[in-house]
């Protein structure tokens, strides 16, 4: 389980293509990794990833096919948020996340909040159809891994406010128009949603 508050922005630094997918080696830099070892879940960009080896501040990960094809920016070099997996000792500062991406949505605007002294942004983004109905303002969603709190809905778009804080430590602030980013709606929604069908 993850949180959505990033620890770190990592680099992807080296892709490998595989028979079924990839191995990426992901330079976590100053973010201590003595406490990572092989087995563990690492959230990059949302998506809930397993060390498969650990060499100093490079983490590698094994990249299945079904996982790129429900994903975005996993099969690339660039910068990432990273989470590590959440303890129970944690204190739970965003919402509950599993780290399984449930889609990929598009940045429709990112723009400077006018009245805004202090310096937020408003980002907006196209969900997938068959997801977008698990977003509700003042909800909460994950960004490219990134807990966020939904401010408002139209239809399938749906607009948050990034604050400074936010925009310092993750990659948030490099999105642009028409950036894809990995999506993972409210956990308990789901659940909601899937009990309210079996009835």
């Amino acid at each position: 389980m993850f949180t959505g508050i990033v620890q770190a922005t990592g680099r992807i630094a080296a892709t490998e293509r595989k028979a079924d997918g990839i191995r990426i080696a992901l330079d976590i830099g100053m973010h201590e990794s003595a406490d990572v070892a092989i087995g563990d879940s690492v959230a990059i960009n949302g998506c809930c990833l397993t060390v498969v080896e650990v060499n100093g501040s490079t983490l590698t990960f094994d990249v299945s096919a079904e996982t790129l094809a429900c994903t975005t920016g996993l099969d690339r070099i660039g910068d990432v948020n990273v989470e590590m997996a959440l303890r129970l000792s944690d204190r739970l500062g965003g919402h509950l996340m599993t780290g399984h991406v449930d889609g990929v949505g598009t940045v429709t605007a990112f723009e400077r909040v006018a009245e805004d002294a202090g310096g937020s942004w408003r980002l907006e983004v196209d969900a997938p159809a068959g997801i977008a109905k698990f977003v509700a303002a003042k909800g909460s969603i994950a960004v490219h891994g990134v807990s966020l709190t939904v401010n408002g809905v139209a239809g399938s778009r749906f607009h948050v406010n990034l604050i400074p804080h936010t925009l310092a430590v993750t990659t948030l602030k490099a999105l642009a128009i028409g950036a894809k980013v990995n999506l993972e709606v409210d956990l308990v929604a789901r659940y909601v949603a899937r009990l309210h069908e079996s009835r």
